[in-house]
């Protein structure tokens, strides 16, 4: 007769005793759990690159329907996110290939390493993602107008020349950054200060830092709460990035089971737009800060399954194709290619040679020049490459240098206007210590008419500003100024040069306030 306990104990001993083995082999590791070592194949890393390239396809693909459908609330469970089998990925690439802007904006950059090598100048890289075909929005198409407009990284992205800068941009642009620095977050970093720069700051910019971290410990641990809370190391703890991150750590830790309460205490605490002129005051919030909350929710409540992660990380809400692409890319890298269940595997082989929107790769290329550009930056920070093995010296997580955007300032009001402006003035009386007035040139945008118009305070001149009517070039936001007194002025907006075509439209003032005594309960008039 059978003893089942001594055989539970037995097997109980052997398994304990491979993984003080396995422990052994992997010698020196951190306190964290992180090795200081990393030995894979070549094609062992081949398929964790192929993997985060291809979660983060099929993370889009499956987010796409729901991109902000649902602001400040969960996707409920009936509504059904469908999944089309095999031409799933295919039929969206072909009927609209823009939504994959999550890739071909990491490819602009990826491209650009492989033809100048990674240490491409940030000018090249600044250019031609400014040059590009594609179209751009928030901070994206700011930072696109300043280079346009001579102002270079990195200031094109910073906040006082970037309403836009804590947005979500380059976090859903950077995983390009940790997928080329396997096991070396700090690696990654250095990559993301050069190119997150261009269009980010502050919280915006540490969206990408903690992407791109993620990615990168993603290739040495099979620990999604490693990955997430040893990439936070990356992080300046006194950001309010971190502090937001942290607690969805502590909730998952206090209650582990149920994302829906993770997702309204962070509602709670952290879904205020404080700065966006497009989401201050409205249910639009596309802030790094919010989002990449949502994409640690999938990871953690996902728990290593890659269907459960990317479905959490899309019924978050807001940006839901953006986020799923993250945690998906991330989980795919640990999981590797080879793992992805064949439920969504199967779309991806079957879109692996379609060419990206505005670029010459297909995904096939672009697993081909993330892995030779992994194995340079490996070489470059102490690995080794044999013909066989490649040696990945590990790196500790260090935190980013301190940044924070629009620091002080409170959302003080959002004033409606519809107002066409010709040469006769537009005049508003002021009294925030920033404002930011929203509009755009209307009509046909193939005329290449460039407005120039003037803006006083006062009666005095305060800036001359162009802003064309193409789509690709036209300036975001028509004016800001964060260094106001808080007293009552007087703006007025004149065109220089008006047409009958194409009109200035103003849609709405955004105003900010550092004194806390102004803040009032009617926030929109």
């Amino acid at each position: 007769m059978f003893n089942c306990n001594r055989i539970r104990v037995a097997a109980w001993t052997l398994a304990a005793f491979l993984v003080g083995v396995l422990f052994m082999s992997c010698s020196n590791h951190y306190d964290s759990g992180l090795p200081k070592k990393v030995k894979l194949t070549h094609e062992e890393l081949k398929n964790k690159i192929k993997g985060g390239w291809a979660g983060q396809t099929i993370g889009v693909s499956y987010g796409a329907p729901t991109e902000f459908k649902f602001r400040e609330q969960i996707i409920p469970d009936s509504v059904e996110i469908s999944w089309d089998g095999e031409n799933h990925i295919k039929n969206w690439m072909q009927k609209f290939p823009g939504l994959y802007d999550d890739i071909y904006m990491d490819l602009t950059f990826v491209e650009v390493f492989e033809r100048l090598g990674i240490d491409a100048p940030v000018d090249s890289l600044a250019n031609a993602f400014a040059y590009a075909g594609y179209m751009l929005w928030e901070a994206n198409q700011t930072a696109r107008y300043n280079i346009l407009n001579g102002i270079m990284p990195p200031a094109s992205g910073h906040w006082k020349n970037n309403p836009h800068a804590d947005d979500i941009d380059f976090q859903i642009e950077s995983d390009f950054a940790g997928l080329m620095s396997p096991g070396m977050p700090n690696a990654a970093s250095a990559i993301c200060d050069k190119v997150g720069h261009i269009m980010n700051y502050g919280d915006g910019w540490y969206g990408g830092v903690y992407m791109a971290a993620m990615y990168s410990l993603a290739f040495v641990t099979n620990n999604v709460e490693t990955v997430v809370k040893e990439a936070l190391k990356c992080i300046p703890q006194n950001s309010r990035f971190y502090k937001c991150i942290s607690e969805v750590i502590d909730t998952y830790e206090a209650n582990p089971d149920d994302w829906k309460t993770a997702w309204q205490l962070i509602a709670d605490d952290w879904d205020d737009e404080n700065a966006c002129p497009t989401g201050v005051f409205e249910p639009y919030n596309i802030d790094a800060v919010i989002n990449s909350a949502y994409v640690v929710i999938g990871l953690l409540y996902g728990n290593g399954d890659f269907g459960r992660t990317i479905e959490i990380a899309t019924r978050c809400g807001q940006d839901s194709d953006c986020n799923p692409a993250s945690a998906g890319g991330i989980l795919g890298t640990m999981l590797g290619y080879d793992n992805i269940p064949d439920k969504w595997l199967d779309a991806v082989k079957e879109s692996e040679n379609i060419k990206f929107a505005y670029t010459s790769s297909s995904l096939n290329d672009t697993y081909e020049m993330g892995y030779n550009q992994a194995l340079e930056v490996i070489k470059r920070n102490g690995g080794t490459v044999s013909e066989d093995l490649i040696t990945i010296k590990c790196q500790r997580p260090k935190a980013v240098q301190f940044e924070q955007s629009f620091e002080g300032f409170y959302p003080l009001r959002r004033t409606s206007h519809y107002a066409v402006i010709g040469k006769d003035e537009f005049k508003m009386i002021i009294d925030g210590e920033a404002v930011i007035i929203n509009g755009d040139i209307s009509g046909d945008r193939e005329t290449g008419y460039v407005a120039d118009v003037e803006i006083k305070i006062d009666g005095e001149l305060q800036q001359r500003t162009k802003m064309p009517v193409s789509y690709q070039s036209r300036k975001y936001n028509v004016y800001w100024n964060y260094d106001l007194d808080g007293n009552a002025h007087e703006i007025s907006l004149r065109v220089i040069n008006p047409s009958d075509e194409n009109k200035l439209e103003i849609y709405s003032v955004v105003e900010l306030t550092t004194n806390s005594s102004k803040l009032i309960s009617t926030t929109k008039e």
